[in-house]
Parts: C-alpha cells; structure tokens; sequence
C-alpha cells in the first residue's frame, strides 16, 4: 500500500510537470510627458517693446572694463574699454563715453555747469562754453505756422514740424525743441510721443547707425548721421549738454517702462 501511495504522488507530480502553466496578463501604464526644467544654458531676452531688442547688444562682446576709480569718466555712462576688443569694433558707445584710455577716442564728460538754464526765447539763457555751439531761438527763427523746424526721417518715412517746448499741449502738435538747447550749432535735442495719434517718434529705437535725419530752419538745412541709439534712464541729462559739433539727439519714453528714455544722437554729415 505504501509503494502504491508513493508511485501514485510521483505520477502525479510528474503531470503536473508535463502541463504548461498558463502565461499571467500585466498590463503596466507608462509614464506621462517628462516635465523638463527650463534651458540654463541659452535664455531669451524679451523686452517690453514687442518682444524686441533693437540695436542693443547683450552679450559679452558689449561688456566694458570700467575706467579708473577717480577719473575723468568715472561716472561716465557707458563708459571704459571693451572686454572684448576683437569682437565688438562697432560697439555703439555713449556720449562721454572713453575707450582704451589716452590711446584712443576720448570725450571730456559733459559739464553740466554749461547747460543754458533759462527759457531760449527770454533772454535769460546761460552762455554756454566758447568750445561749444550754440544758437539761441530769437523771434525771427519762427515760421509763420508758429513752428521752429522740421524734423525728416526718411527710414521711419517721419515728417513732424517741430515747436518751442516740451509740454503736452506741443507734443500734440508735433515734436518739441528742449528750450534749454541750441536750435541750429551745437546740440540740437527733440522730443516726440512714442503712442497715440502723434506717435512720431515711436519707433526711432529702431534706427540703425548710419540712417540720416534732416533739421530745416530758417537758417537752413542739415543732414545727420545716426551714432548712437541708447536705453536710458529718464533721470539722465548728459545728453541735453551742449557739444562743440554739430548734432540732432532725439528723445521718447520706453513703452510701459516709465523709468527709461529712448535717445538717438545724430551727428552732422
């Protein structure tokens, strides 16, 4: 009886080695979209104009060694020598602005001292400095539309007459004349809107070096080559000072950026 019971368990193990288990079914869900970071490596700049950045060089090429602690130009904006001469010889520098020190291209900073204070058309401007130009507005330079100039230029197809003032009752007419500049020798600077119907000068940051802009007065007309096309802040007034060359400098506010000015130096050609 017990060799039978042992045979009949071997005969039964052995069946149950002979049948093929059947297979288990899984079903397994892969994993969603990864979430990657964003790229470290590479960042777009996007400004608050429309997502561009005209004529404004971010990279290494545009950073300056700023000049000696005391000097000159110290406090100069845009100011000192490139960290990477080789790679930027166009590099668009700022009034006042000194590059590879007495080797190379000085301008003396601005001398605020020699800003006219006063209204042009009173009388009671400062004499500016004898190395400067400048031409007072007098009763005669006035055209009979009540204007002082007009202001062409022909890449943005702009054509504003340009009036006395700064205010918001003159920018609605057109472009206004800073009172406290020169109207033809020298430094010559104009503000314009950059929105709203008399959005002349809305799109003057998009100017390039080299575009031309023409001033006609009563004394005649000049052509100005552009130079410079800068972000600035509303605080900065070095470029209202007067120069002993000839030059157009063009003002307009920063679209939703109140605390920056747009300001574009032309000089004559």
């Amino acid at each position: 009886m017990k060799k039978l019971t042992m045979l009949f368990s071997i005969l039964c193990l052995t069946l149950a080695l002979t049948v093929p288990a059947s297979a288990l079914d899984y079903n397994i869900d892969g994993p969603g979209d990864p979430e990657y970071g964003k790229s470290t490596s590479i960042e777009p700049v996007v400004t608050a104009d429309r997502g561009k950045l005209p004529n404004v060089d971010v990279s290494k090429n545009a950073a300056l060694i700023p000049p000696t602690f005391g000097s000159a130009s110290a406090y100069t904006l845009n100011t000192g020598n490139p960290l990477t001469p080789n790679l930027a010889p166009g590099y668009m520098l700022g009034e006042g602005a000194v590059i590879n020190g007495s080797a190379g291209i000085t301008v003396t900073p601005p001398d605020f001292g020699g800003i006219p204070s006063g209204g042009t058309s009173s009388g009671n401007t400062a004499t500016p400095t004898p190395s400067t130009g400048y031409t007072e507005v007098t009763s005669d330079l006035y055209y009979s539309g009540g204007y002082l100039a007009t202001l062409m230029i022909p890449s943005l197809n702009v054509n504003v007459k340009v009036y006395q003032g700064t205010t918001s009752a003159i920018l609605a007419k057109g472009a206004g004349h800073f009172e406290d500049t020169s109207i033809w020798d020298g430094n010559c600077a104009i503000a314009g809107h950059n929105r709203g119907a008399n959005c002349y000068f809305g799109d003057i940051h998009n100017l390039n070096v080299g575009d031309t802009i023409t001033l006609t007065t009563r004394l005649g007309t000049r052509t100005y080559s552009v130079t410079s096309v800068n972000k600035i802040s509303e605080t900065d007034n070095s470029l209202l000072a007067p120069t002993s060359e000839n030059c157009v400098t063009l003002f307009t506010c920063v679209r939703n950026q109140s605390a920056y000015r747009w300001a574009v130096r032309a000089v004559e050609v």
